[in-house]
């Protein structure tokens, strides 16, 4: 049977990022994916300036309520920007609300980012996302919001392998089974992502040649990757492995072609090594 997701995220109109990057690779996986936005925002509010904003907080609950009348069973929640530290309260609402004992609930906590908040959030954010999270059975932090999750200081670099896996073991202490911590620097010139397990304290490192700049949307594309994996039952580990080859070809292939960077990376053009990944 076909696997059904509900992702919640905000709709940026110009830049791939969120629900424009998370609903196309769940689609191309083969997940019926349903959404609900968070918020309308003309551009994303990276180098862009004069972006209009629209916190859509006060539809999230009627959406959610007429969508509980149809008597859809999901099979993974996928939650990722939220307009505001109020929002939290009404996803973890909308998760009860719509969520059964098989649905594998899913964190991206998009609040950061190179050591600092995201435009537009308050510095409540990380301590309403811990309360989130906790309701999570995976969550997808990148350094900089494992971090400020577990509020720790914005280290750079100069960490090791042992000190991430204390990261990711305090943050599935929260209450999710299992980590995955994106853009992991230890080792010059290459990024990486980590993987935690709580269930039996597995703990592993994947790296990739690193590109220089700053890359817009790729915590988005690497967590749908990541979700659309599973979802295709790879284990956390594949998925995790899959998601980040997917998401580095994507930003290579932005480079090759010259794109603008805040406009997001090409990740339509790895959707067939996606599938090949699926097969």
């Amino acid at each position: 049977m076909q696997k059904r997701a509900l992702a919640i995220h905000d709709i940026s109109c110009v830049g791939r990022c969120s629900l424009t990057v998370a609903l196309p690779i769940l689609s191309a996986a083969g997940v019926n994916t349903s959404v609900i936005p968070t918020a309308l925002l003309s551009t994303h509010t990276g180098e862009f300036t004069g972006y209009t904003h629209l916190d859509l907080s006060g539809q999230l609950l009627p959406i959610a309520r007429h969508l509980a009348t149809l008597g859809l069973r999901f099979d993974a929640f996928y939650s990722g920007y939220l307009a505001s530290a109020e929002q939290v309260n009404l996803i973890a609402e909308i998760i009860d609300m719509l969520c059964g004992d098989k649905t594998r609930i899913f964190v991206d906590p998009a609040f950061a980012d190179h050591g600092k908040l995201y435009s537009h959030m308050s510095e409540d954010m990380p301590a309403q996302m811990r309360r989130l999270c906790a309701k999570a059975h995976t969550v997808v932090p990148n350094f900089t919001e494992a971090s400020f999750l577990l509020g720790k200081p914005y280290l750079a670099d100069g960490y090791d392998a042992a000190y991430v896996q204390t990261l990711a073991a305090d943050l599935a202490a929260l209450g999710p089974g299992s980590v995955v911590i994106t853009d992991i620097r230890i080792q010059d010139g290459q990024t990486g992502v980590a993987v935690y397990q709580k269930r039996d304290k597995a703990f592993r490192l994947f790296y990739k040649p690193r590109f220089d700049g700053i890359f817009y949307g790729t915590g988005d594309a690497f967590a749908s990757f990541l979700i659309a994996c599973m979802l295709n039952g790879l284990s956390l580990e594949k998925a995790a492995q899959t998601a980040l080859d997917c998401t580095h070809e994507a930003i290579r292939l932005t480079l090759q072609d010259g794109e603008a960077l805040r406009y997001g990376v090409q990740f339509e053009r790895v959707l067939p090594q996606l599938m090949d990944a699926l097969k």
